[in-house]
Protein backbone atom coordinates (compact mmCIF):
# COMPACT_ATOMS: atom_id res chain seq x y z
CA UNK A 1 0.00 0.00 0.00
CA UNK A 2 2.89 2.28 0.81
CA UNK A 3 4.35 1.76 -2.40
CA UNK A 4 1.66 2.42 -4.49
CA UNK A 5 0.71 5.20 -2.45
CA UNK A 6 4.17 6.59 -3.17
CA UNK A 7 4.15 5.91 -6.74
CA UNK A 8 1.35 7.70 -6.88
CA UNK A 9 2.76 10.30 -5.47
CA UNK A 10 5.05 10.50 -8.14
CA UNK A 11 2.80 10.33 -10.89
CA UNK A 12 0.71 12.93 -9.43
CA UNK A 13 4.02 16.09 -8.77
CA UNK A 14 5.46 14.48 -12.40
CA UNK A 15 1.96 16.05 -13.76
CA UNK A 16 1.65 18.59 -12.00
CA UNK A 17 5.40 20.08 -12.98
CA UNK A 18 4.41 19.44 -16.62
CA UNK A 19 1.00 21.59 -16.75
CA UNK A 20 2.97 24.28 -15.25
CA UNK A 21 5.63 23.87 -17.46
CA UNK A 22 3.00 23.85 -20.44
CA UNK A 23 1.16 26.98 -19.10
CA UNK A 24 4.30 29.05 -18.59
CA UNK A 25 3.92 29.88 -22.50
CA UNK A 26 0.09 31.16 -21.91
CA UNK A 27 1.30 32.69 -18.63
CA UNK A 28 3.95 34.49 -20.61
CA UNK A 29 1.73 35.53 -23.43
CA UNK A 30 -1.19 37.05 -21.35
CA UNK A 31 1.03 39.18 -18.93
CA UNK A 32 3.12 40.78 -21.91
CA UNK A 33 0.14 41.34 -23.41
CA UNK A 34 -0.52 43.72 -20.29
CA UNK A 35 2.07 46.14 -21.12
CA UNK A 36 3.21 48.37 -23.78
CA UNK A 37 5.67 47.61 -26.25
CA UNK A 38 9.19 48.54 -24.79
CA UNK A 39 8.52 47.01 -21.42
CA UNK A 40 7.65 43.53 -23.19
CA UNK A 41 11.29 43.85 -24.59
CA UNK A 42 12.88 45.42 -22.05
CA UNK A 43 10.90 43.48 -19.04
CA UNK A 44 9.76 40.08 -20.66
CA UNK A 45 9.67 38.46 -17.24
CA UNK A 46 8.14 41.29 -14.99
CA UNK A 47 4.71 41.42 -14.01
CA UNK A 48 2.65 44.09 -15.43
CA UNK A 49 2.27 47.74 -13.64
CA UNK A 50 -1.04 48.20 -15.13
CA UNK A 51 -3.15 44.83 -15.89
CA UNK A 52 -5.85 47.45 -17.38
CA UNK A 53 -3.26 47.91 -20.66
CA UNK A 54 -4.46 44.75 -22.21
CA UNK A 55 -7.83 46.36 -23.08
CA UNK A 56 -6.39 49.14 -24.17
CA UNK A 57 -4.06 47.12 -26.67
CA UNK A 58 -7.31 45.14 -27.11
CA UNK A 59 -9.15 48.26 -28.15
CA UNK A 60 -5.93 49.32 -30.62
CA UNK A 61 -6.09 46.08 -32.43
CA UNK A 62 -10.21 46.08 -32.85
CA UNK A 63 -10.33 49.76 -34.20
CA UNK A 64 -6.73 49.77 -36.29
CA UNK A 65 -7.34 50.41 -39.63
CA UNK A 66 -4.21 48.55 -40.74
CA UNK A 67 -5.19 44.71 -40.30
CA UNK A 68 -9.04 44.95 -40.14
CA UNK A 69 -8.88 42.82 -37.25
CA UNK A 70 -12.81 42.75 -36.84
CA UNK A 71 -13.49 41.43 -40.95
CA UNK A 72 -9.99 38.74 -40.39
CA UNK A 73 -12.28 37.84 -37.10
CA UNK A 74 -15.08 37.11 -39.20
CA UNK A 75 -13.47 35.59 -41.87
CA UNK A 76 -11.60 33.25 -39.77
CA UNK A 77 -15.33 32.00 -38.40
CA UNK A 78 -16.58 31.53 -41.58
CA UNK A 79 -13.73 29.42 -42.67
CA UNK A 80 -13.57 27.76 -39.27
CA UNK A 81 -17.33 27.23 -39.03
CA UNK A 82 -18.07 25.60 -42.59
CA UNK A 83 -15.18 23.94 -42.93
CA UNK A 84 -15.80 21.80 -39.34
CA UNK A 85 -19.70 21.52 -40.44
CA UNK A 86 -18.88 20.23 -43.76
CA UNK A 87 -15.95 17.69 -42.79
CA UNK A 88 -18.34 16.47 -39.79
CA UNK A 89 -21.15 15.80 -41.82
CA UNK A 90 -19.37 14.76 -45.40
CA UNK A 91 -16.50 12.44 -43.39
CA UNK A 92 -19.25 10.56 -40.99
CA UNK A 93 -21.22 9.03 -43.87
CA UNK A 94 -18.36 8.42 -45.81
CA UNK A 95 -16.87 6.17 -42.35
CA UNK A 96 -20.42 5.01 -41.71
CA UNK A 97 -20.20 3.33 -46.01
CA UNK A 98 -17.15 2.33 -45.40
CA UNK A 99 -17.87 0.39 -42.45
CA UNK A 100 -20.90 -1.25 -43.27
CA UNK A 101 -19.71 -2.10 -46.61
CA UNK A 102 -18.01 -5.28 -46.52
CA UNK A 103 -16.32 -5.21 -49.85
CA UNK A 104 -12.14 -5.42 -50.78
CA UNK A 105 -13.19 -1.67 -52.57
CA UNK A 106 -14.32 -0.02 -48.93
CA UNK A 107 -11.24 -1.60 -47.55
CA UNK A 108 -8.85 0.06 -50.27
CA UNK A 109 -10.59 3.02 -49.59
CA UNK A 110 -9.92 3.58 -46.12
CA UNK A 111 -6.55 2.40 -46.00
CA UNK A 112 -6.05 5.01 -48.99
CA UNK A 113 -7.57 7.63 -46.56
CA UNK A 114 -5.46 6.10 -43.77
CA UNK A 115 -2.32 6.46 -45.97
CA UNK A 116 -2.88 10.26 -46.59
CA UNK A 117 -2.29 11.14 -43.35
CA UNK A 118 1.45 10.74 -43.58
CA UNK A 119 1.77 12.90 -46.50
CA UNK A 120 3.76 16.42 -45.55
CA UNK A 121 1.66 18.92 -46.70
CA UNK A 122 5.10 20.88 -47.90
CA UNK A 123 5.26 18.01 -50.54
CA UNK A 124 1.93 19.55 -51.68
CA UNK A 125 1.82 22.42 -51.33
CA UNK A 126 2.49 23.97 -54.57
CA UNK A 127 1.23 21.50 -56.68
CA UNK A 128 -2.10 22.55 -54.80
CA UNK A 129 -1.60 26.19 -55.91
CA UNK A 130 -0.73 25.09 -59.28
CA UNK A 131 -4.00 22.85 -59.89
CA UNK A 132 -6.21 25.32 -58.04
CA UNK A 133 -4.86 27.83 -60.88
CA UNK A 134 -5.65 25.65 -63.42
CA UNK A 135 -8.92 24.51 -62.48
CA UNK A 136 -9.77 28.16 -62.30
CA UNK A 137 -8.33 28.87 -65.68
CA UNK A 138 -10.82 25.63 -67.18
CA UNK A 139 -13.35 26.19 -65.07
CA UNK A 140 -13.97 30.05 -64.65
CA UNK A 141 -14.46 29.10 -60.63
CA UNK A 142 -12.10 30.93 -58.32
CA UNK A 143 -10.30 28.99 -55.49
CA UNK A 144 -7.47 31.43 -54.78
CA UNK A 145 -8.24 34.52 -52.70
CA UNK A 146 -11.41 32.95 -52.04
CA UNK A 147 -13.36 31.32 -49.09
CA UNK A 148 -14.93 28.90 -51.18
CA UNK A 149 -11.08 27.77 -52.18
CA UNK A 150 -9.69 27.67 -48.40
CA UNK A 151 -12.96 25.42 -47.28
CA UNK A 152 -12.31 22.66 -50.15
CA UNK A 153 -8.51 23.02 -49.19
CA UNK A 154 -9.68 22.36 -45.49
CA UNK A 155 -11.82 19.85 -46.36
CA UNK A 156 -9.03 17.49 -48.49
CA UNK A 157 -6.48 17.91 -45.47
CA UNK A 158 -8.74 16.82 -43.12
CA UNK A 159 -11.01 14.02 -44.74
CA UNK A 160 -7.87 11.34 -44.06
CA UNK A 161 -8.19 11.84 -39.81
CA UNK A 162 -11.85 12.45 -39.61
CA UNK A 163 -12.63 9.87 -41.78
CA UNK A 164 -10.49 7.83 -39.66
CA UNK A 165 -12.02 8.56 -35.95
CA UNK A 166 -15.56 8.34 -37.54
CA UNK A 167 -14.40 5.07 -38.67
CA UNK A 168 -13.50 3.63 -35.53
CA UNK A 169 -15.70 5.18 -33.42
CA UNK A 170 -18.98 4.10 -36.03
CA UNK A 171 -17.45 0.19 -35.52
CA UNK A 172 -19.02 0.66 -32.20
CA UNK A 173 -22.58 1.41 -32.95
CA UNK A 174 -24.54 -2.19 -33.07
CA UNK A 175 -25.74 -2.63 -36.52
CA UNK A 176 -28.76 -4.40 -35.23
CA UNK A 177 -29.97 -0.86 -34.19
CA UNK A 178 -30.05 -0.01 -37.82
CA UNK A 179 -31.02 -3.26 -39.10
CA UNK A 180 -34.91 -2.26 -36.61
CA UNK A 181 -35.10 0.95 -38.70
CA UNK A 182 -34.56 -0.78 -42.21
CA UNK A 183 -37.36 -3.23 -40.82
CA UNK A 184 -39.47 -0.31 -39.61
CA UNK A 185 -39.04 1.52 -43.44
CA UNK A 186 -36.74 3.61 -42.61
CA UNK A 187 -34.38 4.10 -45.93
CA UNK A 188 -30.80 4.34 -46.04
CA UNK A 189 -30.77 8.45 -45.30
CA UNK A 190 -33.18 8.29 -42.27
CA UNK A 191 -31.20 5.33 -41.06
CA UNK A 192 -28.18 7.81 -41.28
CA UNK A 193 -29.29 10.67 -40.12
CA UNK A 194 -32.04 9.25 -37.44
CA UNK A 195 -29.90 6.22 -35.74
CA UNK A 196 -26.61 6.54 -36.28
CA UNK A 197 -26.02 10.08 -36.57
CA UNK A 198 -27.44 11.65 -32.93
CA UNK A 199 -25.36 8.33 -31.53
CA UNK A 200 -22.04 10.07 -32.88
CA UNK A 201 -21.89 12.95 -30.70
CA UNK A 202 -19.12 11.79 -28.67
CA UNK A 203 -16.82 11.78 -31.63
CA UNK A 204 -18.33 14.68 -33.54
CA UNK A 205 -17.49 17.26 -30.46
CA UNK A 206 -13.95 15.27 -30.98
CA UNK A 207 -13.30 15.89 -34.44
CA UNK A 208 -15.07 19.90 -34.11
CA UNK A 209 -12.39 20.39 -31.34
CA UNK A 210 -9.61 19.09 -33.16
CA UNK A 211 -10.21 20.79 -36.69
CA UNK A 212 -11.46 23.80 -35.23
CA UNK A 213 -8.31 24.35 -33.80
CA UNK A 214 -6.31 23.11 -36.68
CA UNK A 215 -7.89 25.54 -39.19
CA UNK A 216 -8.39 28.14 -36.62
CA UNK A 217 -5.13 28.52 -35.64
CA UNK A 218 -3.46 27.72 -39.45
CA UNK A 219 -1.06 30.13 -40.80
CA UNK A 220 0.69 28.13 -43.70
CA UNK A 221 -2.29 27.46 -45.79
CA UNK A 222 -4.43 30.61 -45.29
CA UNK A 223 -1.08 32.02 -46.73
CA UNK A 224 -0.69 29.99 -50.15
CA UNK A 225 -3.96 30.30 -50.53
CA UNK A 226 -5.16 33.95 -49.71
CA UNK A 227 -2.19 35.61 -49.53
CA UNK A 228 -1.84 39.14 -47.56
CA UNK A 229 -3.42 42.02 -48.59
CA UNK A 230 -6.28 40.24 -49.94
CA UNK A 231 -9.96 41.32 -48.79
CA UNK A 232 -10.11 37.76 -46.94
CA UNK A 233 -7.74 37.62 -44.00
CA UNK A 234 -7.60 34.99 -41.29
CA UNK A 235 -6.44 35.44 -37.97
CA UNK A 236 -2.93 34.40 -37.90
CA UNK A 237 -2.67 36.34 -40.58
CA UNK A 238 -3.74 39.68 -39.51
CA UNK A 239 -1.77 39.01 -36.22
CA UNK A 240 1.54 38.40 -38.88
CA UNK A 241 0.77 42.01 -40.15
CA UNK A 242 1.92 43.18 -36.77
CA UNK A 243 5.42 42.06 -37.98
CA UNK A 244 7.05 44.61 -40.44
CA UNK A 245 10.33 44.30 -41.70
CA UNK A 246 12.16 46.85 -38.92
CA UNK A 247 9.36 47.35 -36.40
CA UNK A 248 7.25 44.35 -34.33
CA UNK A 249 4.36 45.01 -31.99
CA UNK A 250 5.07 42.66 -29.57
CA UNK A 251 2.26 44.32 -27.55
CA UNK A 252 -0.21 44.05 -30.31
CA UNK A 253 0.99 40.88 -31.14
CA UNK A 254 0.54 39.08 -28.48
CA UNK A 255 -2.74 40.53 -27.52
CA UNK A 256 -3.93 39.54 -30.58
CA UNK A 257 -2.81 35.78 -29.56
CA UNK A 258 -5.01 36.56 -26.76
CA UNK A 259 -7.81 37.72 -28.44
CA UNK A 260 -7.15 34.41 -30.80
CA UNK A 261 -6.72 31.67 -28.05
CA UNK A 262 -9.97 33.08 -26.16
CA UNK A 263 -12.52 31.45 -29.28
CA UNK A 264 -10.84 28.24 -28.51
CA UNK A 265 -10.81 27.81 -24.95
CA UNK A 266 -14.60 28.23 -25.12
CA UNK A 267 -14.81 25.89 -27.34
CA UNK A 268 -12.44 23.25 -25.93
CA UNK A 269 -14.43 23.86 -22.28
CA UNK A 270 -18.05 23.20 -24.30
CA UNK A 271 -16.90 19.92 -25.71
CA UNK A 272 -14.08 18.48 -22.95
CA UNK A 273 -16.30 16.00 -21.61
CA UNK A 274 -16.99 14.32 -25.23
CA UNK A 275 -12.61 14.57 -26.17
CA UNK A 276 -11.24 11.91 -24.42
CA UNK A 277 -14.09 9.16 -25.49
CA UNK A 278 -14.62 10.30 -28.86
CA UNK A 279 -10.25 10.14 -28.91
CA UNK A 280 -10.47 6.51 -27.48
CA UNK A 281 -12.69 5.09 -28.98
CA UNK A 282 -12.33 6.42 -32.11
CA UNK A 283 -8.90 5.49 -32.62
CA UNK A 284 -8.65 1.97 -31.25
CA UNK A 285 -12.02 -0.53 -32.20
Amino acid sequence: MKSRSFGALVVETFTAVLFLLFLVPFALIVINAAKDSFSVTQFPMALPKNWGTIFKNMTSIWTSPNIAYPSSFMSSVIITALSVVLLNVLCSQAAWVLVRTKTRFSQIMFLIFVGAMVIPFQIIMFPLLSWFREVSRLTGIRLLRTYGGMIFAYIGFGLSLTIFLFHGFIKGVPYELEEAATIDGCNKFQVFYRIVFPLLTPIHATVVVLNGMWIWNDYLLPLLVLGKGNAVQTIPLAVANFAGAYVKQWDLILTAIVMAIIPIIILFLAAQRYIIRGIVTGSIK
